[in-house]
């Protein structure tokens, strides 16, 4: 199981890495949109669509990284009252929760991503952008973060098994760390 939570970290790690390159990709194609029309009176004609696009791989790909880092906003009010086992027991009742919303959002996404790839839809912009490629991000990314939910349980299990649930300390109520 230790295996099984590494490897969901990493691949987390991963997807964190290329959704920060994908952010850089975004600024630079902002940044030379500007400088042709600032220099040059003219326009890339697909900037607003492609940041689109990266915005919306971002934000999935990063979804999976930010769990791992306990970056999401998170209620920990729970966490100061209860302690040891119960405290663990409830973040398995939350993870379980989250995996199975996450479960749900892979195979939405994945539909919305298949159908598009067997109707070959293309983009109504001037791109005429094949829009399989930019939706392929949504399932992987929720697929991802699935993969996360599932590693946090492991990880939650392994602490248990330790017999040092009495040393975990409570995360702090500021910014949801």
């Amino acid at each position: 199981m230790e295996k099984f939570v590494r490897l969901c970290d990493r691949l987390s790690h991963a997807c964190g890495m290329m959704a920060g390159f994908m952010m850089i990709a975004a600024l630079a194609l902002i940044l030379i949109e500007i400088v042709i029309r600032t220099l040059f009176s003219m326009t890339l004609y697909i900037t607003e669509e492609y940041t689109g696009y990266l915005m919306v791989a971002i934000t999935f790909l990063a979804l999976s990284y930010t769990l791992k880092e306990k970056g999401h906003i998170r209620m920990v009010f729970l966490h100061v009252v209860l302690k040891g086992k119960a405290r663990i027991g409830l973040d398995i009742f939350a993870y379980v929760a989250g995996l199975a919303l996450c479960a749900a959002i892979t195979v939405t996404t994945a539909g919305f991503f298949w159908d598009s790839v067997v109707s070959k839809s293309q983009s109504m912009q001037i791109s005429g952008t094949y829009l399989a490629i930019p939706q392929f991000f949504m399932p992987l990314g929720a697929f991802m973060m699935a993969l996360q939910f599932a590693a946090e349980i492991g990880r939650s299990i392994i602490h248990i098994r330790s017999e040092r649930v009495e040393d975990l300390e409570v995360e702090s109520s500021a910014l949801g760390r």
